[in-house]
C-alpha cells in the first residue's frame, strides 16, 4: 500500500511540475486576453491517471501563484481546474470528459479576468473558450492519442 501512495504522490507531483514549466515555458500566451495555456492540453490526464486532479490542480495553483493576476486567479483559477480535472476523471471518455476543461475555464475564469481585465463578459468567454478549445481537444486530444498507444508501456491505461 505504502508503494501506490508513493507513486501516486510522484506521479501528482510530476504532472504539477510539468503544468509549471509549460505554463512559463509558453508564459506570453498564458495570462490574460487570449491566452491560449498549452499546459491545459494536460488537462486530459485525468481520463489515464487519478492523480492528474491533484496534480493539476496544484500546478495551476503555482503557476497562477507566480503569474501575477492576483488571489482571484490564483484561488479561482485553481479551483476551476479542480472541479473540471475531477469531472474529466469522472466522466471518463476523451469527447465528454474535455467538456469540463474548455467550459469551466470559458465561463468561471472570465467572469473575474473580465473584471481585471476591463473588457466585457462574453468577449472573454469567446477569447477563453477559443483557446481552450485549441489547448485542451487540439493539443490535449494528440496528448490523448499519444498516451493510448504508448500508456500501456507508462504504465498508463484509459479508463474505459
Amino acid at each position: 500500500m505504502r508503494n501506490a501512495g508513493t507513486r501516486y504522490l510522484v506521479r501528482a507531483s510530476l504532472i504539477a511540475a510539468l503544468y509549471v514549466v509549460l505554463v512559463y515555458v509558453f508564459r506570453p500566451i498564458s495570462f490574460g486576453p487570449g491566452q491560449v495555456r498549452v499546459a491545459e492540453a494536460l488537462a486530459i490526464l485525468p481520463l489515464f491517471e487519478a492523480a492528474a486532479v491533484p496534480g493539476l490542480f496544484l500546478g495551476c495553483f503555482f503557476a497562477n501563484l507566480l503569474g501575477g493576476l492576483g488571489p482571484w486567479d490564483v484561488f479561482g483559477g485553481s479551483f476551476i481546474t479542480l472541479v473540471a480535472a475531477w469531472l474529466t476523471h469522472r466522466l471518463g471518455r476523451f469527447l465528454p470528459g474535455v467538456m469540463p476543461p474548455i467550459l469551466l475555464n470559458a465561463f468561471g475564469v472570465s467572469a473575474y479576468l473580465s473584471f481585471l481585465f476591463g473588457i466585457p463578459y462574453l468577449v472573454f468567454v469567446g477569447q477563453i473558450l477559443f483557446g481552450q478549445t485549441i489547448s485542451v481537444a487540439g493539443l490535449g486530444g494528440m496528448l490523448h492519442l499519444l498516451l493510448t498507444r504508448l500508456g500501456p508501456r507508462l504504465g498508463l491505461q484509459r479508463r474505459y
